[in-house]
């Protein structure tokens, strides 16, 4: 090629933002199409493990990230009556053993931070206000129509990424590829300032109460000037969980520190918890999903995001390897991270069994888990949070290492 190959975007979330960032790090020109008329986030917490978290540290953006994010010292986990189960360790040994801390942010400034860094960058086209309507592939690409303002018009790239969400165009009119289905659960979350939270609200660790009809879950963010909380419960309620009554009504016998959460009159928004089976195709030809678009996952693991950032660095080294042959460069990048993403998955999706166990059940998971211990059971997670992107084999495409190498390497 005479020019820089060329990636369309379709979705300028954190996955599709990351994605930009890394790809255009790769040498390919890119341009992000978002529905909405900016690149903003609202209304929600994430948070930022060590897997995610040093991505970004490579993309350069630590520095704003620590800015705006907390850094627990622990994960508390209770029972619905307010027994303290067992505190998975945060804090300094945490970091000392992962090499970064465990960060919550608010989920716009990690948007404003991935954004302000891709307007920035030379590579990098935002084109906000924008949907993909309609593409078609040919021996020189693509060819894609988009809609901006009730006109529409044409763009060509060498290949297309959709990380537009669970509800991915792309992965619509992709052949074979999974559908969204439901959970049955909705996810019930709010904002609030930190003079307004109850002190029964830990300022320096992430609070996680369980019980079978859901489970409540609250951090701070923005250096601990806000909370987030979130409330997951089912939605077998009358008016099928829309009405937050319905929620309160579920967990009415709590101890009373979430009924003093699930009264604050705060701006409690609805977010349906639905899946994206990742055996599904997430690849076909110069067309590739990323994100939710092909994989959504319960959130019990919190590792929904994470695996969206992850999905971007392996897509940028394997197509950095392979920049005159994309359609193989993007089955590699679809073999390489699929084992991964399954296992995570699957992981999360068991976890859901293990918060929502009955009575009897949920006595025997308390017993094995203060058994457990802290540290054992922090460490049962390091195979999640140890992963690190091979970045110095897209910085040496001709390294003499082989891809299955590159691939085992991705899933230690």
């Amino acid at each position: 090629m005479d020019r820089p190959p060329s990636l369309l975007i379709a979705g300028g979330g954190i996955g599709g933002l990351t994605a930009a960032l890394a790809c255009a790090e790769a040498g390919f020109r890119i341009r992000v199409l978002e529905r909405s008329s900016n690149f903003g986030e609202s209304g929600a917490g994430i948070q930022i493990s060590p897997n995610a978290g040093r991505i970004i540290a490579d993309l350069g953006l630590e520095p704003a990230i620590i800015e705006c994010a907390a850094e627990p010292e622990g994960i508390e986990i209770r029972g619905w009556r307010g027994q303290r189960i067992v505190t998975l360790p945060l804090g300094r040994r945490f970091k000392k053993r992962h090499g970064i801390s465990y960060r919550t942010v608010h989920r716009a400034d990690l948007q404003d931070a991935l954004a302000s860094a891709a307007a920035d960058h030379p590579q990098i086209d935002l084109l906000p206000g924008r949907s993909l309507v309609e593409f078609a592939i040919h021996e020189r690409g693509l060819t894609m129509m988009v809609e901006h303002n009730g006109r529409h018009d044409e763009i060509t790239a060498d290949a297309l990424i959709g990380a537009d969400g669970i509800g991915s165009f792309v992965r619509s009119v992709m052949p074979g590829a999974s559908m969204r289905e439901s959970t049955g659960r909705s996810a019930w979350r709010t904002i609030i300032d930190a003079a307004i939270a109850p002190a029964s609200l830990p300022r320096d660790r992430i609070g996680l109460w369980l019980g079978r009809a859901g489970h409540v879950v609250h951090y701070p963010v923005r250096a601990g000037r806000e909370f987030n909380i979130v409330v997951v419960a089912s939605d077998h309620a009358s008016g099928a969980g829309q009405d937050f009554g319905d929620v309160k009504h579920q967990l009415r016998r709590w101890a009373k520190p979430v009924q003093v959460l699930l009264d604050i009159d705060g701006d409690w928004k609805r977010w349906p918890i639905a899946t994206v089976n990742p055996s599904g195709p997430w690849v076909s030809g110069r067309v590739a999903l990323l994100g939710d678009a092909a994989h959504a996952m319960v959130p019990y693991l919190a590792q929904g995001g994470a695996m969206a950032i992850e999905d971007a660095a392996m897509l940028a080294m394997t197509l950095g390897r392979k920049p005159n042959q994309l359609e193989s460069a993007l089955a590699d990048y679809q073999a390489a991270r699929r084992p991964r993403v399954r296992r995570v998955w699957r992981a999360a999706h068991g976890t859901a069994d293990l918060y929502h166990r009955g009575a009897l059940n949920s006595a025997v998971r308390n017993l094995v888990l203060r058994f457990l211990g802290s540290p054992d059971l922090g460490r049962r997670y390091d195979w999640i949070y140890r992963w690190r992107p091979p970045a110095n084999e897209m910085r040496r495409p001709k390294a003499a290492r082989s891809m299955s190498r590159d691939i085992a390497s991705s899933l230690e």
